[in-house]
């Protein structure tokens, strides 16, 4: 879409660029000056400089700067047409389509419409729906009122084949859309039938507050306990956090997030008025989990259900590494109880106790495996002392790893020096593992050889297996490829391109399928490399200048083997072109 100059104008004057920011990382306010934690990239002391009053940021940790529209653009994945539209709702601005510019929407915006019609479509069927009693009823089992269910979009999906597929239908929703959002199954025969059946729906926003699937709770009958969405161009449960476009606020505000482990969880504790509670969506908490986490608050409490499955689900997923910028804590529950239940007995001061007063996830673990053995007996204590310390050595962090060790030796018995012995013992087994596990080297006889520019033409591969949007006027051919790699996969890219809409995301998988080439390896490893996407034009202007510095070259070498020449001929008009490239280098520079 393409908006008039004034709604644009008219939408940034209404955004307030610190509020947005403070909606996705953690900012600080220090009189006129406002520092934020960098989002596009990993920091632990905030170097992004944001001014509120012009609308402007700028990092000086990686260089990155923008407006408003810059920011959501980086930020949330989206062209720049999209970042107006989000804004625009955000600030209340009726946006004006300019005539004949309207354009078909990105594939991500009509699988969210879609997920949204689906939204509506349950909400409605557990609010008034004859079928929706037994919902109803499992809803008020766990002390939801109406406004509970509104204020988190629950909803009942009938126990039917195909209710969710007719409603679709009827607004026009292509079958191919509703299997591309996980709304449905394809059948044997070739139809379709809808994915959920007979349960509670919880849907699932991702950080914008944009619905992108769902989990839905079994009432009765057969299935597992809990159905997610599947993975799908807008749904990756790898990096999505049940609540989290309710909770960002809080976090930044109590510094602190809490991770629970479902969405009843959340609910629970948003209820007991805990709004930084947040859930995974069906798979264990990982590190894209931590790393979003971390833009909000350096505190994360893991409050699981105190039981040996909960407390597996604590440790699980962190046995190779301690994140040393991140203060990982596990909240201790009652035995048997998860938040759900705390709250639900109406401890809810207990649960408010238990997250203050949070163990560090690594004493958590130093603890576990102390209590393996008998610490009465010698021999035991030796390998106590052995298991604790694999433990210890994980922490990136000197003087913390000691505090850890005279804990052991206070614990123990052991004396605190051969605590840390043992620590220094399993570093350097670490080491020696990381070392094994290392590929090796490329042959020297046989190595790689890439073109000077070789980063900067990947980078614009990149950007165009995105479909960014600012391509749009960019001439982008061969001329500007000096790389044997990059110039042999351009025209793959190039196909992919050919017939979608700017924004519209390239179906990479179709394309390439399982392939092992090394060209589908490249595809592969630039389509999944999630860093912010540079800007298209600074890529090819960089890209054009070393075109400039090749015909520069080349035009001397030229000029110096006519010097050596009687026939000096012709050496006039190279002078001129020469000159004439040296300005157009220079112009660059300065317009840089």
């Amino acid at each position: 879409m393409a908006y008039s100059r004034d709604d644009i104008d008219s939408v940034r004057e209404k955004t307030d660029l610190v509020e947005l920011a403070a909606e996705i990382t953690k900012v600080k306010r220090s009189g006129r000056s406002t520092m934020a934690v960098c989002p596009f990239h990993s920091e632990k002391t905030p170097s992004l400089s944001i001014d509120g009053a012009r609308g402007l940021y700028h990092c000086f940790g990686c260089g990155k700067s923008g407006d408003i529209y810059r920011w959501v653009q980086e930020t949330q994945g989206v062209d720049f047409a999209g970042a107006v539209e989000l804004l625009a709702r955000r600030a209340g601005v009726t946006l004006t389509v300019d005539p004949g510019a309207a354009k078909r929407r990105s594939n991500r915006e009509r699988l969210v419409e879609v997920t949204a019609f689906a939204v509506e479509f349950f909400a409605e069927r557990l609010t008034s729906a004859p079928d929706g009693g037994s919902a109803r009823s499992y809803l008020r089992s766990r002390g939801y009122d109406g406004r509970d269910v509104a204020d988190f979009s629950l909803g009942y999906s009938p126990d039917s084949w195909d209710e969710l597929v007719k409603h679709l239908r009827d607004l026009g929703v292509r079958d191919d859309t509703m299997e591309k959002a996980g709304l449905v199954s394809p059948t044997k025969r070739g139809g379709i039938v809808d994915r959920f059946r007979g349960r509670v729906m919880f849907p699932i926003f991702d950080l914008r507050g944009d619905p992108v699937g769902f989990g839905a709770r079994i009432l009765d009958g057969d299935g597992p306990k809990y159905l997610n969405t599947p993975e799908t161009a807008i749904y990756h449960k790898s990096r999505l956090l049940y609540g989290l476009n309710w909770a960002k606020s809080d976090i930044v505000r109590k510094d602190a997030s809490v991770v629970v482990e479902g969405y009843t969880d959340v609910i629970a504790m948003h209820r007991a008025e805990m709004r930084n509670a947040v859930a995974t969506c069906g798979t264990a908490l990982g590190e894209d989990h931590l790393d979003l986490l971390r833009r909000f608050s350096e505190r994360v409490v893991l409050a699981f259900d105190a039981d040996e499955a909960g407390a597996g689900a604590a440790l699980r997923g962190f046995d190779r590494s301690v994140p040393g910028d991140l203060d990982l804590r596990v909240a201790i529950l009652p035995q048997g109880k998860d938040p759900a239940d705390v709250v639900a007995d109406g401890e809810i001061d207990s649960l408010r106790t238990a997250v203050a007063s949070s163990i560090p996830l690594i004493q958590v673990r130093i603890d576990a495996e102390l209590a393996k053995y008998n610490l009465d007996e010698p021999e035991a204590r030796a390998r106590a002392v052995k298991s604790a310390a694999s433990v210890i050595s994980l922490h990136p962090d000197v003087i913390t790893r000691h505090e850890y060790a005279v804990g052991v030796a206070r614990k123990t018995g052991v004396d605190v020096g051969l605590v840390e012995h043992a620590i220094g013992e399993a570093i350097r087994g670490n080491s020696a593992r990381r070392r094994s596990d290392t590929p090796p080297p490329v042959s020297e006889a046989d190595p790689v050889e890439h073109a000077d520019s070789y980063k900067t033409e990947l980078e614009l591969l990149r950007v165009m297996l995105a479909n960014d949007a600012r391509l749009v006027d960019l001439d982008i051919g061969p001329a500007l490829f000096y790389d044997a790699e990059t110039l042999e996969v351009l025209p793959a890219v190039q196909e992919l391109l050919d017939g979608l809409e700017p924004g519209e995301t390239p179906d990479l998988g179709a394309a390439i399928g399982s392939e092992e080439t090394p060209q589908a390896g490249l595809l592969r490893r630039l389509a999944l490399d999630e860093r912010p996407l540079a800007d298209p034009a600074e890529l090819v202007g960089r890209l054009e200048v070393v075109r400039l510095d090749e015909e520069i070259v080349q035009i001397r070498r030229t000029l110096q083997r006519m010097e050596s020449d009687a026939d000096n001929e012709g050496s006039s008009e190279l002078l001129k072109r020469l000159v004439a490239l040296e300005q157009d280098k220079r112009s660059r520079r300065e317009i840089e």
